[in-house]
């Protein structure tokens, strides 16, 4: 079909399934839904080429044709293999998809936790008959237990009970400490739960994080020590994450090595709203993590892997 310029896109906000990426059409005009492994395809109709899917038109004639994936390793989950870009939910809690060897995941259930509150005192979490994902339902008390309760996490004023209307003044906001960065080198992740919002609800809350880039140079160390901590930065770099770069460049601090069998992990850090920009043309924001100062220490993280680690160290965060 041609391309009619100026661009008439659907006024409705793009719907798409979990795990689908919202790409560009062939004119460079409006967002639609990217076609998936084995999906008719089309210019109008692209395939996810974040997922290193392409059309093939040779097999499908009248201007449409197939999703192919690029030649890539398979995946073997628990013993069934999948073929790379292939999507697949081995739960209905996970949508996952195999990339050249590797699988990705993302889950299809809120994970969000909940303290009690004015409105919701007693609050649990149901698996319902038929429903997948467990639901939060709001158990009523007494007049007395509900505000007992609900006190946990609101400033006791003797004056008056705090009201529904008044949440985020009475809230004792309680937050956890950022959790390690789940990679020792490169983009990862770091968490903590905090109840720092409106409806003073207990919610997990992340960030980006980079210790070092994985091709960060080994620093030399000073004759008699043993350990390089918080290197002077160098150049000024733009951050990476999934195919989008940042919209400003940065000349954060990372954190060195060391030749004693110690590792240097991030000790002091911020939090700072990156932008980044997609080649789609899409603009986001990202709490990112900033490393002040970093701590060499023999508490070093195991098999660099946010699920396997035994690894608490504490990390002294801020609350942005």
């Amino acid at each position: 079909q041609a391309c009619t310029y100026p661009c008439q896109c659907p006024s409705q906000p793009l719907q798409c399934p979990a795990g689908t990426s919202h790409v560009l059409d062939a004119c460079g005009c409006c967002k639609v839904c990217a076609r998936q492994l084995g999906e008719l395809c089309s210019l109008q109709k692209p395939c996810d080429h974040h997922k290193g899917l392409y059309c093939d038109f040779s097999k499908i004639h009248r201007g449409s044709g197939i999703c192919l994936a690029h030649e890539g390793a398979t995946c073997d989950l628990l013993g069934k293999i999948y073929h790379n870009g292939e999507s697949f939910q081995p739960t209905c809690k996970l949508q996952c998809i195999c990339m050249d060897g590797a699988i990705g995941c993302i889950p299809l259930c809120s994970d969000d936790l909940r303290l009690p509150s004015p409105e919701c005192p007693n609050p649990r979490r149901v698996k319902f008959r038929n429903k997948c994902c467990e639901e939060w339902i709001c158990e009523e008390g007494s007049e007395e237990n509900r505000f007992e309760t609900a006190m946990a996490v609101f400033r006791e004023d003797p004056a008056h009970k705090p009201e529904l209307n008044n949440l985020q003044e009475n809230c004792l906001v309680q937050t956890t400490e950022w959790s390690a960065c789940s990679k020792s080198c490169g983009m990862g992740i770091s968490a903590r739960v905090t109840n720092d919002n409106p409806q003073c609800r207990l919610e997990k809350e992340t960030r980006l994080c980079m210790v070092r880039p994985c091709d960060f140079p080994m620093e030399k160390t000073k004759k008699g020590k043993k350990c390089v901590r918080t290197p002077k930065p160098r150049q000024s770099l733009r951050f990476e994450f999934s195919g989008c770069t940042s919209t400003r460049s940065y000349r954060p601090k990372f954190c060195g090595s060391c030749t004693d069998g110690r590792c240097c992990t991030p000790y002091v850090t911020s939090t700072v709203e990156v932008e980044f920009h997609c080649p789609e043309g899409d603009f986001f924001q990202r709490k990112m993590m900033f490393i002040k100062m970093c701590s060499c220490h023999y508490d070093c993280p195991r098999d660099n892997d946010i699920f396997l680690a035994t690894y608490h160290r504490r990390m002294i965060g801020d609350h942005v």
